[in-house]
């Protein structure tokens, strides 16, 4: 390299040591052991306000004492780099959301002496989350309000036919009639009586009960549930169970709702099949490799490609709008999840579906860690370490 362009590289190297930390875009500041700030730019002061003689927590934050879970602290003891996103106040008092780099200066025997926070703000991006959030959440009440009123308007059909069959039935002296039109009456009140749990299990969730059960104990109750039905329905059921299962801590419940719905979806599925046939739905237990497994499978309609991929959308169902809510098959991946496990199915439009939840035993909850919901609190920070 020339001494003329060792000159220019040198000039640019002293030009930003001694102008780079005035003119960056970005809030730095210089922080001591004792969370004093001992220097800073332009751009923090216009940001923070005065900082002389002030400790970093009261010009970020207002605060009175160190902050909790204090990043610098941590950095100060570990010597690593970090990014982490906070939230304090600008000199007028408003809160920013900002995000703040910081790295460790060493001395000359290695000791942190201090540390640079370089932080930017983000409040418009924060911002705009927010707005996103938002719309997003009234984009959905819209579309549950639709499918809760597109499936009570179907009932309340079935309602008004059934009430004019009673009425007509008496006018008629018609036994009969009035037979018919009070089983229309009962099955659309059963309906939407349906609708309104399945949808405030869906909205709310349920309060579960973790115990250490036998994993083959809901399967039994659901299959004795059913008999009934698969026997005027002309369905076979078959009724698969490992044997000596180990007790394991299930909400029995939920387990038994999440076999139900498989089970029901499956006797429908053979019902509006098609092709004439002997059907079978087979509900079945196992364990592999410390996971405990529940299958429901049938040989009915079977479910072709773009079906599959809405399965699990909220208010969808191949039933018919006036039989299915769509609520059933997204509770029950609800509840799987509470579990720890997972549903996943196979289905071959003309040949029948396979419904298949895992739940491995290592992540099964415990009374004390499932809750009752499966949402998680955000963090009041983000942080990333290097």
């Amino acid at each position: 390299m020339s001494a003329e362009r060792l000159l220019h590289v040198q000039e640019i190297q002293d030009w930003l040591r001694a102008h780079l930390f005035d003119q960056v875009p970005m809030a730095i500041s210089i922080i001591d052991r004792d969370y004093n700030i001992v220097d800073a730019n332009p751009r923090f002061e216009q940001a923070y306000g005065p900082w002389k003689s002030r400790p970093c927590f009261e010009v970020y934050k207002d605060r009175t004492e160190p902050c909790e879970n204090c990043a610098a602290v941590k950095t100060f003891e570990d010597g690593k780099v970090r990014i982490r996103e906070e939230v304090g106040k600008v000199d007028n008092g408003n809160p920013m959301d900002y995000l703040v780099h910081m790295v460790p200066i060493r001395g000359p025997l290695g000791k942190i002496r201090f540390i640079v926070e370089m932080s930017t703000d983000i409040t418009v991006v924060k911002n705009l989350e927010a707005e996103k959030r938002e719309a997003e959440r009234l984009a959905a009440v819209g579309e549950t309000v639709a499918g809760i009123a597109h499936g009570i308007k179907n009932v309340l059909m079935g309602l008004e036919g059934g009430m004019y069959a009673v009425n007509t039935g008496i006018q008629l002296g018609d036994d009969a009639r009035i037979a018919r039109g009070w089983n229309t009456l009962e099955e659309n009140v059963e309906r939407i009586s349906q609708f309104v749990k399945e949808f405030l299990d869906f909205a709310k969730g349920r309060k579960t009960r973790v115990a250490m059960v036998d994993p083959n104990l809901p399967a039994r109750e659901v299959a004795a549930l059913f008999q009934e039905r698969v026997a005027q329905a002309g369905v076979i059921l078959k009724v698969s169970l490992q044997p000596d299962l180990e007790e394991a801590p299930l909400d029995a419940d939920a387990i038994h709702t999440c076999l139900a719905n498989l089970i029901s979806n499956a006797i429908d599925a053979c019902l509006v099949a098609e092709q004439s046939r002997k059907f079978v739905v087979t509900l079945s237990t196992e364990e592999e490799d410390g996971t405990l497994i529940y299958e429901v499978a049938d040989n009915g309609l079977g479910m072709d490609y773009e079906i599959s991929k809405k399965v699990f959308s909220k208010f969808f169902t191949t039933k018919g709008s006036d039989r299915g809510t769509g609520l059933g098959l997204l509770t029950t991946k609800r509840m799987v999840h509470q579990h720890g496990g997972r549903i996943s199915f196979t289905s071959s439009e003309g040949e029948g579906s396979v419904f298949r939840i895992e739940l491995p035993r290592g992540s099964l909850p415990t009374p004390e860690s499932l809750t009752e919901t499966d949402t998680d609190s955000p963090p009041s920070t983000t942080e990333v370490t290097s």
